[in-house]
């Protein structure tokens, strides 16, 4: 038995089944997926369908992506880019949607001694801290009150954690945090809109997991959602971080980890540079 974690797939469902052919896997082999498993490419429907059929087979976090959606479904609120659509008219469409919903945006596996997110977490927050915070947002989107949460997440404030935090700015900026970072200062406040490489920032912000005295510095963390984080060159493993997005999407590759050994398994997919 192998625990492999997966990158941000994104739709691209042909790579994955490549990825699984390439590393072989077993019925009894277990799969992380680092969210974003939807949008901007070819097979969003195929791509939610398969992981959903894993069943406890798969571990999967929430992303942006598909938090993004949830609420294009019940909001409206589409992007010019979006891809989605396969699934928005499928008739397996709201059980597939209900499943997504009870995702998680965090697990942390002990025995393994590894952590799962999409994008990072604020410096000031320990694992029971991020287990906490994680609950709250799951419990409301595993709720009634989902909808009213979807329609809260668009938004760049507040973009500094406080324990002070309420109601829907609270969750946003969980959310946030969890789903959307890549660069802070030191006290915590994010940079939303820096998508470039870690190095490409301004001052005063840095890499989220290069932040002095960050509470979760002991935690072995596997996340996605940084394409361009490989085009820095950086070593991140000496942080105690795995980023594993490794821009299927954009051309560059889909990537599995094997967390027994913590080797690679890749394969290319230039066939969508142009997306």
């Amino acid at each position: 038995m192998a625990t492999y974690a997966i990158g941000d797939i994104q739709g691209c469902f042909k790579e994955l089944q490549e990825l699984l052919e390439c590393i072989g896997l077993s019925d009894s082999d277990q799969l992380w997926f680092t969210g974003d498993l939807v949008n901007r490419g070819p097979d969003s429907l195929g791509t939610l369908r398969f992981i959903k059929s894993l069943g406890n087979q798969a571990i999967t976090v929430l992303g942006n992506h598909d938090l993004h959606l949830l609420a294009a479904v019940e909001k409206g609120k589409r992007h010019r880019k979006d891809t989605f659509n396969d699934i928005i008219l499928a008739p397996d469409r709201d059980e597939l949607l209900h499943w997504l919903r009870q995702q998680r945006l965090f697990y942390h596996d002990v025995k393994l001694g590894f952590s799962l997110l999409h994008a990072g977490v604020a410096p000031q927050w320990d694992l029971p801290k991020i287990q906490s915070l994680a609950n709250e947002v799951e419990t409301v989107l595993q709720s009634d009150h989902y909808r009213e949460y979807l329609e809260s997440i668009y938004g760049n404030q507040p973009d500094t954690w406080s324990d002070d935090l309420q109601g829907w700015d609270r969750l946003r900026c969980i959310t946030n945090y969890f789903t959307r970072l890549r660069f802070c200062d030191d006290t915590g406040r994010m940079d939303l809109e820096e998508k470039g490489p870690p190095g490409s920032q301004s001052p005063p912000f840095k890499p989220w997991y290069r932040i002095e005295n960050r509470k979760s510095a002991d935690l072995k963390i596997i996340f996605g959602h940084w394409s361009t984080h490989k085009l820095a060159g950086v070593d991140a493993r000496k942080y105690n971080v795995f980023p594993i997005d490794s821009g299927c999407l954009w051309g560059g590759e889909l990537t599995a980890m094997k967390l027994e050994d913590e080797s690679l398994r890749q394969i290319d997919c230039t066939q969508y540079k142009e997306v």
